[in-house]
């Protein structure tokens, strides 16, 4: 009788573990699978983002390409302005080009930027370039001779007269108040001395405007609500 009852309580505890080992198992396949799901849907998150990243640059570049491309086709139709595609820039030649150690351009030199300036705002209401386009930088350069202060300065006043000439209100193509806002939202004064001189100085004292971009992520600042009151420039 005791070792019948002994006997039946160790048969009972076999019987009890072998649901447990099962139980086990299935818990260390359904972690797995678990493991695997999530693994699989962490990497098709990353490919997604990847993806979406590759689509935005592609998208971006795009755009710059366009908006260059507007540029040159703009340039194309004023004699004399030309576009460096690898520079970025829009380079106004003899057509925007200053007397040694002047910052005072001609009436028709004058009257060559307020015609394409028009087509320059035009093109940055565009939809690529309007996506992209950060703002048109107005670089004055001078020649070698000189100190590099002097030039600085006066490198810096060549571009101030672009824009003089933007808010002019006589001459002739004169802009228009609506321009003129654009103008102020859009266009930056950079001075740059002699740091990029041409093969001659006469070639050197030039304007330039340069076209610089949003980055693929970066976004646009608001321009203030502001119009009108643009003052005038000293002669």
């Amino acid at each position: 009788m005791i070792g019948s009852r002994a006997r039946t309580r160790r048969g009972s505890q076999g019987e009890a573990e072998k649901p447990f080992w099962i139980s086990f198992a299935d818990l260390m396949t359904a972690l797995m699978v678990l493991f695997l799901v999530v693994m699989a849907v962490a990497l098709l998150a990353v490919t997604r983002t990847v993806s979406a990243r590759e689509a935005l640059e592609a998208q971006h570049k795009k755009d710059v390409d366009n908006c260059m491309a507007q540029a040159v086709t703009a340039a194309e139709r004023h004699k004399g302005v030309k576009v460096d595609l690898d520079r970025r820039v829009i380079d106004f030649g003899d057509r925007a080009r200053f007397a040694f150690g002047s910052s005072v351009l001609a009436p028709e030199q004058e009257a060559v930027l307020r015609r394409f300036v028009p087509e320059l705002l035009s093109m940055a209401q565009t939809p690529s370039c309007k996506r992209v386009l950060k703002r048109v930088v107005v670089e004055g350069y001078t020649d070698r001779a000189g100190t590099y202060l002097g030039n600085l300065n006066l490198s810096l006043m060549r571009s101030q007269r672009v824009l003089c000439a933007m808010f002019t209100t006589s001459g002739a193509d004169a802009l228009t108040e609506a321009q003129k806002d654009a103008v102020r939202d859009v266009f930056l004064v950079g001075g740059f001395a002699f740091n990029s001189s041409k093969d001659t100085a006469e070639e050197s004292r030039r304007v330039e405007m340069r076209l610089e971009f949003l980055g693929v992520e970066e976004k646009p600042i608001a321009s203030p609500a502001t119009s009108g009151n643009f003052g005038a420039c000293a002669i």
